[in-house]
């Protein structure tokens, strides 16, 4: 048995710490925040329930997997329901494409904006089921430590969908705008431009239409709170409102942390925090990645969050809501080819209360709304308001109602909130992208090179951004601490 220390209590630690303190080991996590959850933390205010972080409940099958290695069900420790419609997609007044709980109505809804594409969309979803195949129940769970990993039978017969990208092979069958979008949209919980984005990562597509769209009663921090459930039955001790300073190093082998001052001991350390700000608590010559290897990386988007309460029932939306009613190339590139804020910029909306009476109080609307950005931006408060003001304006227009004047509260995140709260590097919001030159063995390593015992988990190294990613991140180091240690 050893004495593990778990820097971070986001998805990735958490899982991380059931599976070692499942393996015998005495594991405690030490969170700077007063709650656990690391992004996916919950903001509440006047009887509305709000989740910070993420609010898409994907990969269902993820979940259950993570769950089944403990002999447990998701329903063990929270409630699913499926979301019908998954999500409504805007392009202006009176158009929009509702995407359906089912594929059947998908397709109809295909066939509604361009008669006949519903053969070409069941083609495409049967190879991206086929990639989904081959990715989630197996490439996503290798550890990234050799390019071999990627080389089976089954990719060897997929290899030209990793130089081609998700973009050409979209509008290589599909012709009609909306469609594309529509189709590419998943791509972007990746973390960069469909232009950028290997083709065989259509699976996303399948994990959207062909699994659906979920949400747990009371929203994303109730799964937060289950795995802190089994983790805690498994031993695992949490400690809130602990600031990790420094990791400890002697003969090239972590011993252990100062957390608010206090040296810990530890026989290993694990960080889930931000990888790059993980590496600064380490005197130089422990460090494996210079500044500019992560200056020159491409980092999925950072956002601007607006935690909205309504004093009235919102009409003609549903729980996820996403407005691509201008220029989707021109904000792909403010994000990522220039670096600076979109002039119109696309924007996600969420109303959990259309679904979960947990959400906000009767008769009222919690609203969270979403401008991806580009990370490292300048954020300043009249910014924030400008923005917010031109998508609330936007909004009511295509909805085709006022509700500035119903507006109870409102509670804005931003770069400078990603960095203050999480050491986001950047203050980006969902890691590092998967392009072609970031994906497995060619992202940052799950174990320090420079340290023993010394380990990494998140959306910053293997396999990428997003939550499901985030739970087999916490799995694929645990295992690699069972192998090495």
């Amino acid at each position: 048995m050893k004495k593990i220390i778990i820097i971070g209590s986001g998805f990735s630690s958490i899982a991380s710490s059931c599976y070692l303190a499942q393996q015998g080991h005495k594991v405690e996590i030490f969170e700077k925040n007063d709650t656990i959850g690391g992004r996916a933390r919950q903001y509440k205010k006047d009887g509305f329930t709000f989740d910070i972080g993420p609010t898409w409940y994907w990969m269902p099958d993820v979940f259950e997997r993570f769950f089944a290695d403990f002999g447990k069900k998701p329903s063990d420790y929270y409630q699913l329901l499926k979301l019908s419609p998954a999500y409504q997609v805007y392009f202006g007044e009176e158009d929009k494409i509702t995407i359906g709980d089912t594929l059947e109505k998908i397709y109809t809804e295909f066939d509604r904006i361009e008669p006949g594409s519903s053969q070409k969309l069941k083609k495409f979803i049967d190879q991206a089921k086929d990639n989904y195949d081959i990715a989630i129940k197996d490439l996503v769970y290798r550890p990234g430590e050799s390019p071999l990993e990627l080389v089976t039978l089954e990719t060897a017969k997929k290899l030209g969908q990793f130089f081609s990208t998700i973009a050409r092979e979209v509008r290589k069958e599909f012709k009609n705008k909306k469609l594309v979008q529509v189709l590419e949209f998943p791509v972007l919980f990746l973390g960069a431009k469909p232009s950028d984005t290997p083709a065989f990562y259509n699976f996303m597509n399948f994990a959207d239409f062909g699994l659906g769209t979920w949400h747990p009663k009371g929203g994303m921090y109730q799964v937060i709170l289950g795995i802190q459930r089994l983790a805690e039955s498994l031993g695992v001790k949490f400690n809130t409102h602990q600031n990790v300073e420094k990791i400890l190093v002697e003969n090239k082998t972590a011993t252990g942390i100062i957390a608010n001052g206090t040296e810990h001991q530890a026989d290993i350390v694990l960080s889930g925090a931000d990888y790059h700000h993980s590496e600064t608590l380490l005197d130089q010559p422990y460090r494996q990645y210079s500044e500019s290897f992560w200056e020159k990386k491409t980092f999925a988007p950072s956002s601007l969050l607006f935690y909205v309460g309504f004093d009235k029932k919102l009409k003609n939306v549903e729980h996820h809501s996403l407005f691509f009613d201008v220029d989707f190339e021109k904000h792909a590139h403010a994000i990522y080819d220039v670096s600076e804020w979109p002039e119109d910029p696309l924007f996600y909306a969420s109303f959990p209360s259309k679904t979960d009476e947990n959400s906000a109080p009767e008769g009222k609307e919690a609203g969270i709304f979403l401008i991806p950005l580009a990370p490292g931006i300048k954020d300043e408060q009249a910014l924030r308001e400008r923005y917010f003001e031109k998508i609330i304006t936007r909004f009511e227009k295509i909805t085709q109602q006022k509700i500035k004047k119903n507006i109870i509260f409102k509670k804005s995140f931003c770069v400078n909130d990603f960095i203050k709260e999480y050491n986001s590097y950047k203050g980006n919001a969902y890691g590092l992208a998967n392009t072609l030159l970031q994906t497995a063995f060619l992202r940052p390593k799950l174990k320090s090179k420079k340290v023993k015992g010394l380990y990494f988990t998140g959306q910053l190294t293997v396999p990428g951004p997003g939550v499901p990613p985030a739970l087999i991140s916490g799995k694929l180091v645990s295992d690699l601490i069972k192998k090495y240690e």
